[in-house]
């Protein structure tokens, strides 16, 4: 099977910065579009981007390590919340592509 692995999440002050990683395994025939959607209290899931965050969080990848990396920058208290990873992926040459996720880093960021 499929495995997304977050690391890097903890305790923060506002202000600092943190990096996320993320690394994919398992049975992966082919690996398309890694992201990094976060879920703060009270909110739906979103999918997080340079734009979304006013450029404060730059996301990275390395396809052939099949990793993904968010490095946060300036974080705020709003920030705080469960940062997961997710990436399409087909586990064979006739699988359709699926949505796989991981489990969650929480990001705490404390004023």
């Amino acid at each position: 099977q499929v495995q997304l692995v977050e690391s890097g999440g903890g305790l923060v002050q506002a202000g600092g910065s943190l990096r996320l990683s993320c690394a994919a395994s398992g049975r992966i025939f082919s690996l398309n579009n890694m992201a990094w959607y976060r879920q703060v209290p009270g909110k739906q899931r979103e999918l997080v981007s340079i734009d979304s965050t006013g450029g404060r969080f730059i996301i990275s990848g390395d396809n052939a390590k099949k990793m993904v990396y968010l490095q946060m920058s300036s974080l705020k208290p709003e920030d705080t919340g469960v940062y997961y990873c997710n990436a399409r992926i087909k586990t064979d040459w006739s699988s359709p592509w699926s949505d796989y996720w991981g489990q969650g880093t929480q990001v705490t960021v404390s004023s």
